[in-house]
């Protein structure tokens, strides 16, 4: 049997989305060409345009589209090293970044390259379910920042932010509020005249769309540096020749979660309470990270002291059984997970995470093969290890 348990790594292409690339395939003009081909292409990317906005309660022209989550989000932070900054109201004295400890690492490692080129960078701690410490962010609030950039939901863990509380609190200082919204568009009802942000960041294969394709939301009237140039393509605001058949997949993906998105928050989340229950029935020391109600419907990660994740990964595929030791984007490190070190974890405990995260096509026959699985492959790997004592390691159940 094969079960695909990560989709907050990617997604599945939606039927339907396979459908409108097929049917696209011969649209090959250049939007930005005058003849027919090209006003049949820009007719496309601005109806997509529509769509993509309406979904997230936002105006067309406060929709930009990008290559990726990670493009996005380098824009945003990059508009205090741009060459017209002096020109941004606002930004020039204001010189300080305030982000968390468990952002993506397009977020965090461009945080740390902005502060080698003289951008001063403060990051928020986390309680040890993920959630940022309000009255933290408010010491740190003062007339020097000038954007805070806070993840909705987290990649690995899932836990959600509060983030109309906190862009409140941005606001009465004079910053302006981005947030990294990949992991949260498309699994949870998100509108930017609620929520206040100014930036808002999407990523097209997170909700069964193409990969190579997203949005940066952009609120009227706010400033803007381009972060890709050379091109008047995106209104001036991304150079670069449109990726017409991502983006129209993208829109078609947004398409069917406004179809689909709310019956699925409720069957993902009887999926999770069942891989949960029967983890914790069937596996002794254990431990689950992230907020156990406010997170993500599809999203688990657990501990098993004892069994190190890469292992239980690899075993686990051997069984046809897809899941990651945290995010994608790093798993090419041996380092333990930020996100789990940032809530308190220990380093042995973090490396012995994975995390399960659910989608569309997941059912409860696959949570079942899992259950079936899961319990003998980490009994066979605690069996191996010479360090590991049922119940030495202290772990518990939460």
């Amino acid at each position: 049997m094969k079960v695909y348990f990560d989709n907050n790594a990617t997604t599945p292409l939606h039927p339907e989305v396979k459908k409108e690339l097929t049917a696209a395939m011969e649209m090959f003009g250049n939007p930005s060409s005058m003849h027919s081909y090209g006003r049949e292409a820009k007719a496309n990317v601005e109806d997509a345009r529509i769509r993509v906005a309406r979904f997230i309660g936002a105006h067309e022209n406060e929709i930009v589209f990008v290559g990726s989550g990670s493009e996005a989000n380098n824009t945003v932070l990059s508009l205090f090293v741009c060459s017209s900054r002096q020109c941004i109201p606002g930004l020039k004295m204001r010189n300080t970044i305030i982000t968390t400890k468990i952002e993506h690492p397009c977020v965090l490692e461009t945080s740390d390259c902005l502060a080698h080129r003289g951008v001063k960078v403060k990051y928020l701690d986390v309680d040890q379910y993920g959630k940022i410490y309000l009255d933290q962010l408010d010491s740190m609030l003062d007339d020097s920042v000038g954007l805070v950039s806070v993840m909705m939901a987290n990649n690995e863990i899932g836990t959600m932010q509060d983030i109309a509380a906190i862009t409140e609190m941005v606001h009465e200082r004079g910053a302006y509020m981005h947030t990294d919204a990949v992991q949260a568009v498309g699994k949870v009802p998100v509108d930017v005249g609620a929520f206040g942000v100014d930036f808002l960041t999407i990523s097209g294969h997170k909700i069964y769309g193409p990969k190579g394709v997203g949005a940066l939301y952009v609120k009227n009237g706010i400033p803007y540096c381009p972060f890709i140039r050379g091109g008047h393509q995106e209104k001036g605001r991304r150079a670069g020749t449109e990726n017409t058949l991502g983006i129209m997949g993208l829109a078609r993906a947004v398409d069917m979660r406004v179809l689909e998105m709310d019956d699925e928050h409720q069957r993902l989340l009887v999926l999770k309470q069942a891989l949960r229950k029967g983890i914790e029935e069937r596996i002794d020391d254990i431990y689950f990270n992230g907020h156990p109600t406010d997170s993500l419907a599809g999203t688990l990660n657990v501990s098993f002291p004892g069994a190190e994740g890469e292992a239980i990964l690899l075993y686990l595929d051997l069984e046809g059984i897809a899941v990651s030791t945290g995010s994608a984007c790093a798993s090419g490190s041996l380092d333990p997970s930020h996100v789990l070190l940032a809530t308190g974890v220990d380093a042995e405990r973090a490396h012995g995470s994975i995390r399960l995260s659910l989608g569309r096509e997941s059912t409860m026959e696959e949570v079942d093969y899992v259950l079936d699985v899961l319990p003998r492959t980490i009994e066979r790997i605690r069996n191996m290890s010479t360090a590991y004592i049922k119940g030495g390691l202290h772990a518990t159940s939460r």
